[in-house]
């Protein structure tokens, strides 16, 4: 079993449709904390650490294998909580970061939640540390894109996220920040490869929980 940790209901009917897609068999247990994300922007990520550790260690009495956050602003946090548990934990947005210091050095960052800024750039650093690559990391705050988000309105939400995607000038990859800006990678020409965290994450922790390895140096290619 693995263990989905969300701050939106959203990503819910998202990661089921992809676990039937790349691992029919895999049995998915979410856990969905929209108070975690509310904290965490007004007092930073530190302030929900015991709340993530708590929602993780229930999840291993559950009998989760592994564990999958899908919110980038919890995400170093969810992590660090899983080693201390003993628990592998992987932030979704992990292996997207990954493949785009592959992809770089010159990487576009776009993210509907200012939060979502800092934590992304750092795991870019550090998966640029990793690879031994030296990469140069722009971030972009999309203006009014989280206010359609939380009011409902999806497609003005993807439409505005696509929009700014079509505007970065000078990279040689964008990143979409947020799980729930996926979608709007979805038959857009930005004239560089526009990457998105959902797919590439459950992939890499549906083979962890069917394994017996972690997510230390873990391979997304």
């Amino acid at each position: 079993m693995l263990a989905l940790l969300h701050t939106s209901p959203v990503h819910v009917p998202v990661f089921d449709a992809l676990r039937d897609e790349e691992a029919p068999d895999l049995t998915l247990h979410h856990l969905v904390r929209p108070e975690l994300l509310e904290r965490a922007r007004a007092q930073g990520p530190e302030a929900v650490a015991e709340d993530v550790a708590a929602a993780l260690a229930e999840a291993a009495r559950d009998g989760a294998r592994a564990a999958l956050c899908t919110c980038s602003t919890i995400g170093s946090v969810a992590e660090a909580a899983g080693a201390a548990l003993g628990l592998p934990v992987l932030r979704v947005d992990r292996p997207m970061a990954a493949a785009a210091v592959v992809a770089g050095p010159r990487i576009a960052v776009l993210a509907a939640l200012e939060s979502t800024l800092a934590p992304t750039e750092a795991l870019i650093a550090e998966e640029a540390q990793r690879a031994g690559r030296e990469v140069r990391v722009r971030t972009v705050l999309v203006p009014g894109a989280w206010e359609r988000f939380e009011s409902g309105d999806t497609d003005g939400y993807l439409s505005t996220v696509a929009a700014a995607a079509r505007e970065v000038r000078d990279a040689e990859v964008i990143v979409l920040a947020q799980a729930s800006m996926a979608p709007a990678a979805e038959g857009l020409d930005a004239g560089v490869p526009v990457l998105s965290s959902p797919r590439p994450g459950l992939r890499a922790a549906a083979q962890r929980a069917a394994s017996d390895t972690s997510f230390s140096g873990l391979r997304t290619t």
